[in-house]
């Protein structure tokens, strides 16, 4: 896949002011990045439950001086309605990323991800209704489809949630359609699909496969694959994600005063072993580290609440707001792969 999408020309000659809620966190962080880099105002929030101020250091580094000026964070709650309605006076779009990820930390702790992900997204929502945002982009999510069993996932085909995580993102969907029918708000909801790239954090008890994958491999630490490794899923580069959400703010295509749901992936489906597979080979080739070669993974049980198997239909992204991924797996690891090996230095 060729890199044909620049936030920077896409946004060429609007002068906008965004909010970017989770701006300190994976995805967050690099919306706020690419908006910066495209001239843009960004209103940031982050409470770093999950988030990282480095994150934010890091994108003003990166962004330089002149536009880091353009950014103003805010350190609060999403669930703090009166913060959030004064913050968000002005702004003419959202793109809201904060939530508490994770399928085994919704199944151990349900009532604090309901919490955040169902009642922030409230909180979010009245204050850009009150702000009368030109349009709310949401990160939805691929485990809405539950336990559906059809492939590839079309949008308008989902199943029963299979944990809590995925009944609170199912609840986000439902509230935005019911806004847009109640109050005319043009809302996107973005069902992410195994999102990875630099800034993911591979610390912590529910960091996500792959940074955790790579990290072990390095640190020739325990690798634990769960099931027989032949489970797969669509990862999803970040940079793919950044065009989808800007495309899914700004794109005609999007109709007024309605509600839709696009599936964000790379529409490739790569099993846990040929994931493990390239992580180790890639990271044994870029570092020169010939022992890595020789780490080998642990397999346990398969994990409650997980599916089996995903595949994501990207044809109404492609038509409604002409989203083209423009990183394959493959390319979006190497990228990646190199970020990770610079940051354990």
């Amino acid at each position: 896949m060729k890199d044909t999408f620049s936030a920077a020309s896409y946004l060429e000659g609007k002068d906008q002011k965004w909010l970017v809620t989770g701006a300190a966190g994976f995805i967050g962080s690099h919306l706020t990045q690419a908006l910066l880099e495209a001239n843009q105002r960004v209103v940031a929030v982050d409470n770093f439950l999950t988030g990282k101020p480095e994150n934010i250091e890091d994108v003003k580094r990166r962004v330089g001086a002149l536009a880091s000026k353009k950014l103003e964070f805010h350190e609060l709650d999403i669930r703090d309605q009166a913060a959030m309605s004064r913050i968000t006076k002005g702004v003419d779009f959202v793109l809201h990323q904060a939530a508490l990820g994770s399928v085994p930390r919704s199944i151990k702790d349900p009532m604090t991800s309901h919490d955040v992900n169902v009642n922030g997204f409230l909180s979010v929502l009245e204050a850009a209704r009150a702000a009368k945002v030109k349009r709310f982009v949401y990160a939805s999510s691929s485990s809405v489809y539950g336990d559906h069993p059809v492939l590839p996932k079309v949008e308008e085909q989902i199943g029963n949630p299979l944990s809590p995580y995925a009944a609170t993102k199912r609840t986000n969907e439902i509230y935005a359609r019911a806004y847009a029918s109640a109050y005319q708000m043009t809302l996107v909801g973005l069902r992410y699909f195994n999102v990875f790239g630099p800034r993911q954090d591979p610390d912590g008890q529910y960091a996500a496969v792959i940074p955790r994958w790579v990290k072990g491999v390095l640190t020739n630490s325990e690798v634990a694959i769960f099931g027989d490794g032949e489970t797969s899923r669509d990862f999803c580069y970040i940079k793919n994600v950044v065009q989808a959400n800007l495309k899914a703010a700004i794109d005609p295509g999007v109709e007024a005063g309605h509600a839709i749901e696009l599936n964000v992936a790379a529409h490739k489906q790569t099993t846990l072993n040929e994931l493990y597979n390239a992580i180790r080979d890639g990271l044994s080739a870029k570092s020169g580290n010939a022992r890595i070669r020789d780490h080998v993974p642990v397999y346990k049980d398969f994990r409650p609440g997980d599916i089996r198997h995903s595949l994501a239909d990207i044809e109404k992204a492609r038509k409604l707001i002409a989203y083209q991924p423009t990183h394959s797996v493959q390319e979006g690891l190497s990228e990646s792969l190199d970020w990770y090996i610079e940051s354990s230095r």
